[in-house]
Formats: C-alpha cells, sequence, structure tokens
C-alpha cells in the first residue's frame, strides 16, 4: 500500500476527465484497507472510492484522498437444491463476474452483462437492465465503517434499495466502503426475456434452447449495438435515471404526445423512457464543444475528447431543462457527480 500525491484521475473514470487527486492510494486486501483507515483521520479529510470509475463524473479536481478498490477474489460460500451463494470481492470487474456465474450456469444476473464497473459499486447503484436488478439476488454485503475500521454487515432489506438507489446514496454516503457482496443466485434459472429486445434477438439469432449464456449473448449484442465502448469514447453509460409518473399524469402526456414511451412499474406508476424524451428535445447525436449526446442513445452524454467536467455537467443541466420545457418532467442524473 502507497500513497501517491498529485495523480491524474483519467485512468479511473471512464468520461476520461483529466482531474487531479491530492492524494491516491489502491487497496488490494482487506487488512490494507482496515490499516488505511485506522492509521488516517478521514473524520476530517475528503475520500473518494472507485472501482471502475464508471458512474462518475470529475466536475474539478479532488482536494482529498482517491481509494481505488482493487480487491479481488470469487468463492462459492452455500448452496442448497435450488440456489448457490457467490462472494464477490469488491474490486471485482461485474461483467468478468457475471461472465464466470454464466460459465457455472449459475442464473439471476445474466441480464446486466456489459454494465460497466466493479461489483462493490453494484448494490450501491442497485444496478439494472433488462427487467433485472441487484436486489433481485442480493443477498449481503460486506463493509468496512470508515469511523471505526469495523466490519459492518448489511442485508437486502438495510440497504434500502430502490430504483438506482441505496442507503449507500443516501444516509449512509461517505460512511462505508465496500468490500464484498454475496448474491443468491439460481441452479435451475427463470429466464427473464420480456424487457427490451432480448426475445426480438434471440429470435434474429434463431435461439431455441434459452440458457443463462444464451441471454447473455443477446443483452451484449444489444447493448453493443445501442452504446458507445468508453474504452473508446468517453460516457458513463446512462445519464439520467428513467423518471417515474402517475398513471393520471401519463394519460395526460398521451393526449398531447401519443408517441411517448412509458412502462408500468410494481407500484402502479408509469416509468417513462428518459432517452425518448432527451430525444424530442432534439439532443440525440448533437454536438456542444468537446461533448454530447450520443447518436445512437440520446441517454448516453459523451466526451469526444478533451472536454472538462464541467462542460459535460452544462450539457446535463441544459438537456434537463429543455425537458422540463417541453413536458413537464424532471430527469435527475443517476451518475454520481464529483
Amino acid at each position: 500500500m502507497k500513497i501517491q500525491y498529485n495523480i491524474s484521475l483519467k485512468p479511473y473514470n471512464t468520461f476520461g476527465i483529466d482531474a487531479t487527486a491530492n492524494e491516491f492510494v489502491e487497496i488490494t486486501t482487506i487488512d490494507e484497507l482496515i490499516v488505511l483507515v485506522s492509521t488516517f483521520n478521514f473524520s476530517s479529510r475528503k475520500i473518494l472510492v472507485v472501482g471502475g470509475g464508471s458512474n462518475l463524473l470529475l466536475t474539478k479536481d479532488f482536494d482529498g484522498m482517491v481509494i481505488k478498490n482493487s480487491i479481488k477474489g470469487i468463492e462459492m460460500i452455500n448452496e442448497d437444491e435450488n440456489h448457490i451463494w457467490v462472494k464477490a470481492m469488491g474490486g471485482e470487474i461485474w461483467h468478468e463476474f457475471v461472465l464466470y456465474c454464466i460459465e457455472k450456469g449459475f442464473g439471476g444476473i445474466e441480464n446486466l452483462s456489459l454494465i460497466p464497473g466493479c461489483v462493490g459499486a453494484a448494490p450501491m447503484q442497485n444496478i439494472g437492465a433488462y427487467g433485472v436488478e441487484i436486489k433481485d439476488t442480493f443477498s449481503s454485503l460486506d463493509a468496512v465503517e470508515i469511523e471505526t475500521g469495523n466490519m459492518v454487515t448489511f442485508n437486502n432489506s438495510d440497504c434500502k434499495f430502490g430504483y438506482r438507489e441505496s442507503i449507500f446514496k443516501n444516509e449512509a454516503k461517505g460512511k462505508y466502503i465496500i468490500v464484498s457482496v454475496t448474491f443468491c443466485l439460481n441452479k435451475h434459472p427463470n429466464f427473464n426475456i420480456t424487457y427490451g429486445a432480448i426475445q426480438q434477438t434471440l429470435d434474429k439469432n434463431g435461439v431455441k434452447d434459452i440458457s443463462v449464456k444464451a441471454i447473455s449473448d443477446a443483452v451484449i449484442e444489444i447493448r453493443t449495438s445501442k452504446l458507445p465502448n468508453p474504452k473508446v469514447l468517453g460516457n458513463a453509460g446512462s445519464f439520467f435515471k428513467n423518471p417515474e409518473i402517475s398513471n393520471t399524469e401519463f394519460e395526460k402526456l398521451k393526449l398531447q404526445f401519443p408517441n411517448i414511451v412509458g412502462y408500468p412499474t410494481l407500484n402502479g406508476n408509469t416509468k417513462l423512457a428518459a432517452g425518448w424524451l432527451i430525444e424530442q428535445c432534439g439532443w440525440k447525436g448533437k454536438k456542444v464543444g468537446n461533448t454530447g449526446a450520443h447518436k445512437d442513445q440520446a441517454l448516453v452524454l459523451v466526451n469526444y475528447g478533451g472536454a472538462s467536467g464541467n462542460e459535460i455537467w452544462q450539457l446535463a443541466m441544459d438537456i434537463q431543462h429543455s425537458v422540463k420545457e417541453k413536458f413537464g418532467i424532471t430527469i435527475n442524473p443517476e451518475v454520481n457527480i464529483v
């Protein structure tokens, strides 16, 4: 464990923003993390924990310590006739963990293939795609409490999961560093292929025998066709959350915008497609300086090269304003703004 000073964070965020951290340290074991927490007084020091840096927009230099979570490891810790519990350390690449489970035939997270980032960030954001969210298979997580250095376990209800929400984005924000996450996966999977274009892609590819791998392959194909590779074009995936409104509001909007895209939710509301709203405001494919909304998916804001975090944030605010003005709907970022 080595503390580095005045380090560029460009390699550590998928937007490719060239901000600087006063201090930077990479952690590879839980013991290193506990030593770090017990050595430094984090009550008076800013910290930022990064994994893959895929849900992060840096708008300025960071005048504190950036902790890179690189703790690795995957193990199967329990099983019964129908389920298996798999623990992954926080620094594991999320997609590599998904592929590991698919190779074993474990079901439940195949719809979450190719989502960028690390395992430790997954429950913070309650990541989701194609009708599946982390909370559906989440069993527990272990985290180091920054104030005390103690290990704390959170179960599913403790995490207060919501749509792209958890306790770690609200009252527990900045208080814990997640070191491992345990998932309860299915030995006899129930496939979810009704959301998005999964069924159409399976049909197009002539897939007759549905499997976790077939679904994962379909999701990878869909995501690759719609979303830019952050290694090629800086982005953080979907920048905004899909807004949720009442069915009454949705019916009123349909009178004015008959083609508006919405999906029923389990709580009886309607979730609108933020990408559709943004596209209707003319942002899809539009460039503003060194940034813009992607040509294939308006929900993805991109860095065409050399953009500052503030440029991207200004674009986001302009998009937010235009959607509010046209539809009376507020779209909120799901990306962490620093």
